[in-house]
């Protein structure tokens, strides 16, 4: 199995630096097949990766804050869902990053998952909040069930 785990976010901007800081928590992968991948904000690069054969793919993102801050959350992609055209290289919008691999005539892996935590504060500084800080270690074990989950239902 293949899974791409790909941290997202701008470190510049407070605590939309969460997935680069899960992807830096995270131990080496196990598995010669999933690679752990800081994109930062190169949605670009994210796509011409996901032109690969990829069986699985996990963003790790802050969310906008909609509800508790430092909340970790698992949400599912409809990697069939129809999403804007927009393209900016030097962005990190996952939408327009899907739209990116579909017109570059790629597809999403059908397991698509985001991993991601409510942010508190997205306000220009480097550093995360101390609420959002404290659900990295959180969000670093999520991911690793998750992969422990999709490498065991390989075996099978």
């Amino acid at each position: 199995m293949r899974v791409l785990v790909a941290g997202i976010g701008n470190i510049f901007l407070g605590d939309d630096g969460f997935g680069p800081a899960v992807v830096r928590a995270l131990p080496p992968p196990g598995s010669p097949g999933v690679r752990v991948t800081d994109y930062g904000i190169r949605g670009m690069h994210l796509a011409y990766d996901l032109l690969g054969d990829w069986d699985a793919l996990l963003l790790v993102d802050a969310l906008p804050n909609r509800g508790a801050p430092g909340r970790v959350e698992v949400l599912r992609v409809d990697p069939d869902a129809e999403s804007g055209s927009y393209v900016d290289a030097h962005a990190m919008d996952p939408e327009a990053m899907f739209a990116t691999v579909r017109a570059l005539g790629g597809t999403l892996p059908a397991t698509t998952l985001v991993v991601g935590c409510q942010a508190e504060s997205v306000a220009e500084g480097i550093g995360l909040t101390d609420t959002v800080a404290a659900a990295v270690p959180v969000a670093a074990a999520a991911v690793g069930s998750i992969l422990g989950d999709l490498l065991d239902r390989q075996e099978v």
